[in-house]
């Protein structure tokens, strides 16, 4: 308990009056553990405030703990652990979350904040529960699911064409015989063959008769006994399959079932016209976007204020960012927008527009492909926008050259991006807000506002750091955790 007291004192932001609370929480956390069967943590923010350091830490006695060794001592960044920080900052608990150990298990992590009696968040209390053997059996039912429905739809598709499934069924259904001869048709089939001016399937006559080629037995040869076809007359679209039960060589008969997709089709064409009409907007409002980037660049050429001509360019380049997007939207037509491809974009135009002829910039992107919603991607463009303008204006301000670092993973149920440059470093990201830079102002802004999400400055010894953590929205979150604390 003393080494609590200690690295509370020594290393991380507590007051003294808020220790306490800690202390007498991690001397329960060995109960909490065995009773919940998972690992426990307390993280609390460490003296910087840019990243969190592991308080205590207990490893279940009835279960099996997915950790080797004690980690208590060690830094959580917000890249390492977006829930910790996300929870530390906001104070919003992080619950179910799913991830993966060090070892390669599966577990289901949950972050709620720790407070002290005036409702502040002093620290956050982790559980990290091995879920292997519960995802497996997740696994198993849902095969078991899809098996059983697999089964159902093909005991109805070749169920006794007397019953009374038959005729309740939506699509239309044709049996025939090992010689091609229609043994059974419901009136669907009936129905569905008029719309598209084919002859009535009546029983005693030859499939070919109405099908022609298409079921003729050596294109069920050919096909390995299962033919699809789209068969269709105006506006009437019908689905065809057709499986033989096949004992080489001979065909002794099998089945026809025919869809309507009249409707899929039409709403496929509305989406289509819709599409191109959606692809023409975004495409206009690139065009003015980029008409008015070039206004302000002609009225930039003219202006021999040189803080004017700076917020000229930082100007034209937030346009431009937006235009990126529209552009890519006009292009794909798209809701989701892939941002990595974007980042690299933006980024790279902005350091192009900045830089003087003499100074070397490198910039590299890392990570995966994060789809993001067109809405959302925008104002992931801008923050990237501001936060490379802030590398070329601030870091690299007296530098020849030097490199900028954009980082996009997903992890924990959070999308989180970090830009990392080599310049002179940022001492204390709130500090830097507080001066009144817009820029950062209009990040801050968009992380809060648009995205609900943190933003975290650290400074790395060999520059800045600046990571945007954004709690992607998911079905069923769970808002019942309540704070741990003495209020």
């Amino acid at each position: 308990m003393r080494k609590v007291w200690e690295l509370c004192r020594q290393a991380t932001s507590i007051r003294e009056e808020d220790i306490p609370i800690i202390a007498d929480l991690a001397s329960k956390l060995q109960i909490f553990a065995d009773l919940s069967q998972a690992d426990m943590f307390i993280d609390c923010l460490a003296k910087d405030k840019s990243t969190a350091l592991v308080i205590a830490q207990a490893s279940p006695k009835t279960a099996r703990s997915l950790y080797s060794g004690s980690v208590v001592g060690q830094l959580a960044t917000a890249v390492n652990e977006p829930a910790v920080m996300y929870c530390l900052t906001t104070g919003k608990a992080v619950i179910g979350s799913r991830g993966v150990s060090q070892e390669q298990f599966v577990m289901r992590q949950s972050v709620v904040p720790i407070t002290n009696g005036k409702g502040e968040t002093i620290g956050t209390l982790i559980t990290e529960q091995d879920i292997s053997k519960q995802v497996e059996q997740e696994r198993n039912v849902e095969m078991l699911k899809e098996t059983t429905e697999q089964l159902s739809e093909t005991l109805i598709q070749f169920a006794v064409p007397d019953m009374p499934i038959s005729s309740l069924m939506h699509e239309g259904m044709i049996l025939f015989d090992q010689s091609g001869i229609i043994t059974y048709a419901n009136s669907r089939a009936e129905k569905l063959l008029s719309l598209i001016g084919l002859e009535e399937p009546a029983k005693g006559e030859s499939i070919e008769r109405i099908f022609s080629w298409r079921v003729s037995p050596e294109n069920f040869v050919r096909h390995g006994g299962y033919i699809q076809e789209e068969l269709s007359r105006g506006k009437h679209f019908l689905l065809m399959k057709a499986v033989s039960a096949v004992r080489k060589p001979d065909i002794i008969g099998g089945i026809i079932l025919l869809r309507d997709i009249s409707d899929i089709r039409e709403k496929e064409k509305q989406l289509m016209i819709k599409s191109a009409v959606i692809k023409e907007i975004h495409h206009r409002v690139k065009n003015n976007l980029q008409t008015i980037s070039s206004l302000l660049r002609l009225q930039m050429r003219r202006s021999s204020a040189s803080e004017l001509e700076k917020v000229y360019r930082e100007s034209i380049n937030r346009i431009n960012s937006i235009a990126i997007i529209h552009e890519y939207l006009a292009q794909d037509g798209l809701a989701q927008i892939d941002f990595q491809e974007i980042l690299t974009k933006v980024s790279k135009m902005i350091v192009s527009s900045m830089r003087p002829s003499e100074q070397a910039i490198q910039v590299v992107v890392k990570g995966e492909s994060v789809y993001l919603p067109s809405d959302k991607a925008t104002s992931f463009a801008l923050i990237v926008t501001e936060l490379v303008q802030n590398c070329m204006i601030h870091g690299f301000r007296d530098r020849q050259e030097g490199r900028i670092t954009l980082t996009l993973v997903t992890k924990d149920d959070f999308i989180s991006l970090s830009v990392t440059d080599d310049g002179v470093g940022l001492a204390g990201g709130e500090t830097v807000q507080q001066k009144g830079h817009l820029g950062l102002k209009i990040v801050d802004t968009l992380v809060k506002e648009d995205l609900e999400g943190t933003i975290h400055f650290r400074n790395t010894g060999e520059g800045t750091e600046v990571t945007i953590l954004y709690p992607v929205p998911k079905e069923g979150d769970d808002d019942t955790a309540e704070d741990y604390g003495s209020g």
